[in-house]
């Protein structure tokens, strides 16, 4: 039965996940639809998550989607808990892409990414990447797919209209060199051309702050046009999703806290050009 409620992180994942596996069978909506005698729209609106997405009914189109074993119970599992508000994602080990994640941000208007320790992933270089990785002891064998699967995230930076990103980092950031001061270097010009784009500003928290109240953590914020906002926060192998209104506005004011003392946009550019031809010349 549909329903007039926003769909949940849980809810919009699933649907999404269920959209790849329809569309890896190369089947239409109608034709999965005349399979089980439903209409297509409930798959449309299934997918899209904008009707409520009982386990019954997954169960179903897994049998036609031919998926079984612990896929199987994960999404059955999901669906059983459609409505609820918030997301504790596994994944499968370190620096893996969240499924969730890349979904929900092709649908964002506007993102804020903060970050302590990282260049933003959605401005990273597959050099940097890669340089990320080893360090981070992921298996040799993944490192390709794992970067391919990085850098396709960023196609929403290049669509007709990409959403705004607003990115705030810690100065220790441009200067921690991962892989070697070439691969800095070329990483941090990355960041300018984004920057130079037009839709993604930056802001620099200056070492001379010595301490702020962004230590304890990265995170992203995300807006949407239909649906609630939604912040992520990124553990090791796993990442949490939270809906709640006063947990989403409580890192939206730590944003504009950091946005506060931070660098201005034109100084933070500059500052990142200074230290990209600092690594130039180490």
């Amino acid at each position: 039965m549909a329903t007039s409620k926003q769909p949940t992180v849980i809810g919009r994942g699933l649907g999404g996940e269920l959209r790849v596996l329809r569309e890896g069978r190369k089947m239409s909506c109608k034709e999965v639809a005349d399979l089980l005698g439903w209409q297509a729209s409930k798959i449309s609106r299934m997918e899209t998550g904008k009707q409520g997405i009982r386990p019954a009914d997954v169960a179903s189109l897994l049998v036609i989607y031919r998926v079984i074993g612990r896929d199987r119970d994960r999404l059955v599992k999901l669906a059983e808990r459609s409505d609820d508000i918030g997301y504790w994602e596994n994944q499968a080990a370190l620096s893996a892409e969240s499924k969730t994640l890349m979904r929900i941000e092709r649908e964002a208007i506007s993102i804020v990414n903060y970050e302590p320790l990282l260049i933003p992933g959605l401005v990273q270089t597959g050099d940097y990447v890669r340089a990320l990785m080893r360090v981070g002891n992921v298996p040799a064998e993944d490192i390709d797919s794992r970067v391919a699967a990085r850098l396709a995230r960023q196609a929403i930076l290049t669509k007709d209209e990409p959403p705004t990103l607003r990115l705030i980092v810690d100065e220790f950031v441009l200067r921690r060199v991962l892989g070697s001061t070439k691969i800095m270097s070329r990483q941090l010009r990355h960041v300018l051309e984004s920057v130079e784009q037009g839709a993604t500003t930056l802001q620099v928290l200056p070492l001379s702050l010595r301490g702020h109240s962004g230590l304890d953590g990265s995170f992203t914020l995300l807006d949407f046009v239909r649906n609630k906002p939604v912040v992520h926060l990124e553990h090791k192998i796993s990442g949490l999703f939270l809906e709640e209104p006063d947990q989403v506005e409580f890192f939206r004011a730590e944003a504009d806290t950091l946005s506060e003392v931070a660098l201005s946009p034109a100084k933070s550019v500059e500052l990142v050009a200074t230290i990209a031809r600092e690594h130039d010349r180490e």
